[in-house]
Parts: structure tokens; C-alpha cells; sequence
């Protein structure tokens, strides 16, 4: 895999079938629903006075709602470059406009901290960078959350690098 930046895009290419997939599950994954561990950290509470949590909810929480559903649906448009047969993913490239950056990072982000609660990861096995290879469903959601930070983290340097 090689990511770059060509002019206003970022590109991923050399892209295997398995990276691939990752890539595609960010929207699936962004989605907190059934998770209300995970609701409560995209969503948290302001304060704990009442009133203030009560305008909160009604004022501010629909409209980031929308906001990440927005970036999601925004990723999950680009993603579909890497919709169709799977031996097709072998290899495949990844462009992505730059001005999708800040809707890449906020899906990037929604997707790792909804990963992170489902399964319950402390903070020691979420900054283990020299974890094992996959050999369960929940180092494969690790490897996810690590994957993930990793792509935020070049998006992130090439933003400041503008």
C-alpha cells in the first residue's frame, strides 16, 4: 500500500483486497447503533445540570448527528471506487478530494471510537503498537482501530502540509 498526495487528492494505491475491505466498513463502522457506550462518547453530555444536558440534546445533538452522518455518507461515496468483484480490490488505488479530508478524519474517527467500545479495548491494548498478528475477531477490530488512526495520521500531515 502507498499513500500520497497527488495535487488536490490523496491517493491510496497498491491496495490489497483485505485493506480494501477495511476501507469499506468505515461507514458500517462509524454506526453506533446498539452501542450505547459508544453513542455516550460520540454524543456526551455537555454537563451535568439537567437543563443544560435537556438543550443539549434537543439543540446541538441532531445537528451533529447530521454532521456525522453527513461525512459518513460523504466516505461512503468515495469508498464506492472499490465497489464490485472482490479479485478486482487486487492492487486497486483509492483517490480522495481533498475537500473530503475533514469528512474522512470525522468518519475515521466515528469508526475507531465505535470499534474501541464495542469491544471494550483499555487503553494499554489501544497504544500496544507491537501487538501480535491477528489471530481473533477482536485483534482483527485492534488492527482496525490502528489501521484507521494510521490513514487519519497522513490525511492529518498532509492537511498541515497545504
Amino acid at each position: 500500500m502507498e499513500i500520497c498526495r497527488e495535487g488536490e487528492t490523496l491517493r491510496i494505491s497498491d491496495l490489497d483486497p483485505f485493506l480494501a475491505e477495511l476501507l469499506r466498513q468505515i461507514p458500517m463502522s462509524a454506526n453506533p447503533e446498539g452501542t450505547p457506550t459508544a453513542e455516550a462518547r460520540l454524543f456526551s453530555k455537555p454537563s451535568t445540570e439537567k437543563e443544560a444536558c435537556a438543550e443539549w440534546k434537543s439543540y446541538v445533538e441532531p445537528e451533529l448527528r447530521r454532521l456525522f452522518r453527513s461525512a459518513t455518507d460523504t466516505v461512503a461515496a468515495d469508498l464506492t471506487q472499490l465497489n464490485g468483484n472482490e479479485k478486482s480490490l487486487r492492487n486497486r488505488t483509492l483517490r480522495i478530494p481533498f475537500e473530503h479530508a475533514d469528512a474522512w478524519l470525522n468518519a475515521l474517527n466515528q469508526a475507531r471510537l465505535v470499534i474501541a467500545e464495542r469491544n471494550k479495548f483499555t487503553d494499554e491494548e489501544l497504544n500496544d503498537h507491537d501487538r501480535s498478528p491477528i489471530g481473533s475477531r477482536r485483534d482483527l477490530s485492534l488492527f482496525q482501530v490502528n489501521f484507521y488512526g494510521f490513514i487519519q495520521e497522513f490525511i492529518l500531515r498532509e492537511m498541515e502540509s497545504k
